[in-house]
């Protein structure tokens, strides 16, 4: 499965930060989250999603093979991550990131909850075979 990402149904209105947030470090602080919301100025009200799309990457350069495909997500193992950041140069679309909080860098695992508290469409589930289809 992956998240489909509909930018114009995206209101800005970040209910996916604060869920991504709560789900892997137990407050709400949108500079933790694993999706960033981008507004596109000067046009007012336009908003774009941007999250991992899991492409690998950051598995295949990491010194430590820190960075395991668990299902259909690439997900950073605790244990084995020294921090040294190579993960985070090399992602193509620049959604990794660090933080000074957190003990490892950040991405996405594809837990979902952001397309469960998303109301407008912006960010849904969809599986490889529909995906593959499109």
């Amino acid at each position: 499965m992956r998240i489909k990402v509909t930018k114009e149904n995206c209101t800005g209105c970040r209910l996916c930060q604060q869920i991504c947030t709560i789900a892997h470090y137990d407050e709400i602080n949108p500079k933790k989250a694993a999706i960033r919301i981008e507004p596109q100025f000067p046009e007012p009200g336009i908003f774009v999603p941007r999250l991992c799309v899991q492409c690998g990457k950051c598995a295949e350069a990491c010194p430590e093979d820190a960075i395991e495909k668990i299902d259909d997500a690439y997900v950073i193992n605790r244990e084995k991550c020294t921090n040294c950041h190579v993960c985070v140069d090399v992602c193509p679309i620049g959604v990794m990131f660090t933080h000074a909080d957190a003990p490892t860098p950040i991405k996405c695992d594809l837990c979902l909850k952001c397309t469960e508290v998303c109301n407008t469409g912006a960010l849904t589930v969809i599986s490889k075979k529909s995906a593959a289809t499109k």
